[in-house]
This record gives structure tokens, sequence and C-alpha cells, in this order.
């Protein structure tokens, strides 16, 4: 049972990194990012999404390695 952690950790990075390669893509059509947004902007919000999803993978792969010594 303690499988399950590791998948939903896995999971909800899933989304960020979703979110960061298909999301910015939406931003554009709906006009949120243009090409008139300051880089600092893009680059700071680029970098909070892959903080989110770090937060989330790094636990994971520690639970699934923490899983694997104690059989």
């Amino acid at each position: 049972m303690n499988w399950i952690l590791p998948v939903v950790l896995l999971i909800v990075s899933n989304v960020f990194m979703t979110f960061a390669w298909y999301g910015h893509l939406k931003l554009q059509q709906m006009k949120v990012i243009t090409s008139a947004t300051p880089l600092i902007v893009v680059v700071l919000v680029s970098w909070l999404i892959a903080l989110a999803e770090y937060s989330f993978q790094v636990p994971s792969q520690g639970a699934a390695g923490d899983e694997k010594k104690s059989k």
C-alpha cells in the first residue's frame, strides 16, 4: 500500500509539467502572455511552475526509493 504515495506525487508532478508545456500555448491564445509581457515575468512564472513540479517529483522519487529499501 506504500506504493500509492509515489504514484500520486508523480501524477501531481506531471500535471504541473503538462501545464508548463501546453499551458503557455493556451495563455498566448488567450492573450494573457503577449510580446509586450516583460521577460522577467515570463521567467518568474516559468520558474514557479518548475518549482511546484520539482517539489512533488523529488519526494516521489525518495518515497519510491525508501519503499525499495524496506523490502
